[in-house]
């Protein structure tokens, strides 16, 4: 038996760890620093957003299948990593359509930002800038065209389109949009009609959120949220004249179910700027993209709000990235929830990612702030990622760094 020798203590051996760590007095920065992980920053934005907004944001269509499926997907990636490389410096600059960003991934396209958060589109856009990577805005989200663009306006701002109904509505928005300085129009082509989000249909969503008992008693444990809607400026959408009504009746009064590829030709003729198609889903649809004028295209399912059980983009991207070959950027979206998932979707031939949810949950819970928080947790895991696998720049990743696993394999059809 090892005998112990012993000594009485002395103050200057253990007065180094008795230093205390000073109390946050910011309540936000003090509830941001317990977030580690795009998860933390969801149970937060739980906690402090009404059960409407959080599950628009959180949920997906039908049985939630398609969104499930996507996620696992990443979940199911195995890396292999080279050792013994210096890997002191890392890179996480690439380049999308002509310009750089500081990091592999921007922020997607999202409707109704400032339902999470009052400060919405401003919100995510600022935070963009600062970071250096690309933000989207939503034709249906809440802060006007113009008012995006005088909030960052040194930041990189891409403008998303549905080809609509009204056709003039479209073109004094591109119209609007090219003024103001976006460079990228995104037209979303998976939604000829409106996917069946359940949790919205429970939750009576409406625009502006309607007061009733639910939402009432809702509130009661979230005063701040209540708060900064009651006491900012109201909702607007430039595409609706009315400004009221339920997400669906919004939404299905201006999709249209007769578009097809001769309407992608038209926008093109249009828009003079980068034109990128969103939401493919099979390779020959890649391909007619390009045909049809695209500079890029971004693989995705919608964040699983459409069809329910649609292909997993990341299982579908290698088979783009071989089909179009260098034809233009192939992009990603859909089930992405750490930087380890955007370093994967990169390795296996994606040029770029974008991110939703993930943003959203970290505005919901810090505003600004919040949404720093976010692209400093996804920078954090993407260069630990790098280095972990021996590379130090984006460059350097391909398919010899990951290898896509899947529990569902085909049946194979006679």
């Amino acid at each position: 038996m090892v005998h112990m020798k012993r000594q009485i203590p002395k103050i200057k051996d253990f007065a180094p760890l008795l230093k205390f760590k000073m109390p946050e007095a910011d309540a936000t920065a003090r509830r941001l620093s317990n977030a580690h992980t795009i998860a933390d920053l969801r149970r937060i934005a739980k906690r402090r957003t009404p059960a409407g907004p959080f599950d628009y944001t959180d949920g997906a269509a039908d049985h939630e299948v398609s969104i499930e499926r996507s996620r696992q997907a990443f979940l199911d990636v195995e890396f292999q990593p080279g050792i013994l490389r210096n890997v002191a410096s890392v890179d996480m600059t690439t380049s999308i359509l002509g310009k750089d960003s500081a990091l592999p991934f921007g922020m997607a396209p999202t409707g109704f930002t400032r339902m999470m958060h009052s400060a919405g589109e401003r919100a995510v856009v600022t935070a963009a800038a600062k970071a250096g990577i690309p933000y989207s805005l939503s034709t249906v989200g809440t802060t006007s065209i113009e008012d995006v663009a005088a909030a960052a306006p040194e930041g990189r701002k891409w403008f998303q389109l549905y080809l609509w109904k009204n056709r003039e509505l479209s073109l004094e928005l591109i119209s609007n949009a090219e003024k103001a300085g976006y460079d990228t129009l995104i037209i979303t082509v998976d939604v000829p009609t409106s996917g069946n989000r359940v949790r919205d249909l429970k939750n009576g969503m409406s625009i502006p959120p309607q007061l009733t008992v639910k939402t009432l008693l809702d509130a009661s444990y979230r005063p701040e949220w209540w708060i900064n809607f009651l006491t900012t400026e109201p909702y607007s959408f430039a595409f609706d004249r009315s400004g009221s009504g339920s997400l669906g009746d919004l939404v299905t009064a201006l999709y249209d179910s007769t578009v097809t590829f001769e309407d992608l030709r038209w926008m093109r003729e249009v828009w003079k700027g980068h034109l990128v198609v969103k939401g493919i889903q099979t390779v020959g649809d890649a391909e007619r993209a390009f045909d049809y004028g695209a500079d890029g295209i971004v693989v995705s399912n919608h964040g699983g709000r459409q069809l329910d059980r649609a292909p997993v983009p990341f299982h579908l991207l290698p088979r783009i990235v071989d089909q179009v070959g260098d034809r233009g950027a192939v992009m990603l979206d859909t089930g992405i929830t750490s930087g380890a998932d955007i370093v994967a979707a990169i390795a296996l031939g994606a040029d770029f990612t974008l991110i939703g949810r993930a943003y959203l949950y970290g505005l919901m819970a810090g505003g600004e702030a919040g949404v720093t928080r976010c692209i400093e947790i996804l920078s954090s895991e993407i260069e630990r990622t790098m280095k972990l696998l021996g590379v130090t720049s984006v460059a350097e990743l391909n398919r010899d760094h990951v290898r896509a696993l899947t529990r569902s394999v085909p049946i194979p059809v006679a």
